[in-house]
């Protein structure tokens, strides 16, 4: 069978399927629906070599093996064209297949069944456990397009390469504030995110003070004036995303009197700066031990270990408006 050849019957199927749902009413669930597209499949290929398996693997990709050929099969009970796919390391693939194309049941709204070639159909990495790809029929924009690489060429990738083009592509999505939560590419199941969150005002003196040393020094905009906005967040959320610890008073980590008059309990001066001059050693410590990546991430650029805690007096003598980090600290 011709590529020209598999694709008319991609378009015959889907019209009989039209018809039937607009006719007989919607299919009630995917299992129904999928059948009913091997069902149509059996009928057209009856004549040939083509056989539809009906007993299939359950988590073989794509859902649907004919020959050489391919087809995913979504569905939904929504008016959208969208759903999530398979992972984008398609570790259950089956090797037989050469062309893959997605066929879609879409019965919510006016209920219709179409189908396109699966690489123009992918349109997002979205992340939960794994990276998994998005789809949508007729989009305005694949996402290979966006990357500038065929869903070819990035299938054959080895996945810390895949890794490479799907950051890439969601740290050009992130809006202001927004952090990616997984870093790691050394396999498909691995990232930063622990799977147990715990709270900081659990954990041990030492842990807290470690930890204040590592978001202080990835975040030197603590030191913006006190009324402002967002000031913290940065450093919030590098304690959730990276370690899975939650800190449900972000000020309390360097601003508060638990933490400012920890060596010296007399009241007044600025707080901020005396909870940093009492975590120095932890920040130090932070800039020999962190890994060079999170500065990409944090600061937008890579510094060697020796000159961070110089970068940081300069970043940080840049946000501080009625005070200047390099005169009191680190000396």
């Amino acid at each position: 069978m011709t590529v020209d050849e598999f694709e008319e019957m991609l378009r015959v199927v889907c019209a009989n399927l039209t018809k039937e749902v607009r006719i007989n009413g919607i299919y009630k669930t995917s299992s129904e629906f999928e059948l009913r597209v091997r069902e149509e499949f059996n009928v057209y290929l009856a004549n040939t070599d083509v056989k539809v398996d009906f007993d299939p693997h359950p988590y073989i990709f794509p859902d649907i093996v004919l020959g050489e050929f391919g087809v995913e099969v979504k569905y939904t009970a929504n008016n959208t064209w969208r759903s999530v796919a398979n992972s984008i390391f398609e570790s259950t693939r089956s090797n037989a297949v050469k062309h893959i194309y997605l066929l879609f049941g879409k019965m919510g709204g006016t209920a219709a069944v179409d189908w396109g070639k699966y690489d123009d159909c992918v349109i997002h990495v979205r992340t939960s456990h794994l990276p998994r790809f998005e789809v949508e029929i007729n989009p305005k924009k694949s996402l290979f397009s966006i990357m500038g690489l065929s869903y070819e060429q990035f299938l054959h990738l080895p996945i810390s390469e895949k890794m490479i083009h799907v950051r890439k592509y969601a740290r050009a999505r992130l809006k202001e504030g927004e952090r990616l939560w997984w870093l790691e590419d050394n396999d498909e199941t691995s990232h930063s995110l622990p799977l147990q969150v715990r709270l900081y005002m659990r954990l041990s003196q030492e842990e807290k003070r470690k930890l204040r040393g590592e978001a202080a020094l990835l975040c030197p905009q603590i030191v913006k004036p006190s009324r402002s906005k967002g000031k913290y967040d940065d450093a919030s959320i590098y304690l959730l995303t990276y370690h899975g610890v939650l800190c449900s008073q972000a000020r309390d980590l360097f601003s508060a009197g638990s933490v400012a008059l920890r060596t010296d309990g007399s009241r007044g001066g600025n707080y901020l700066e005396r909870a940093l001059q009492d975590i120095e050693k932890e920040m130090r410590a932070a800039a020999n031990r962190l890994d060079d990546r999170l500065f990409v991430e944090y600061w937008g650029q890579s510094v060697p270990p020796g000159e961070r805690i110089r970068e940081w007096l300069k970043r940080a003598d840049e946000f501080a408006v009625t005070w200047k980090p390099s005169d009191t600290l680190f000396l």
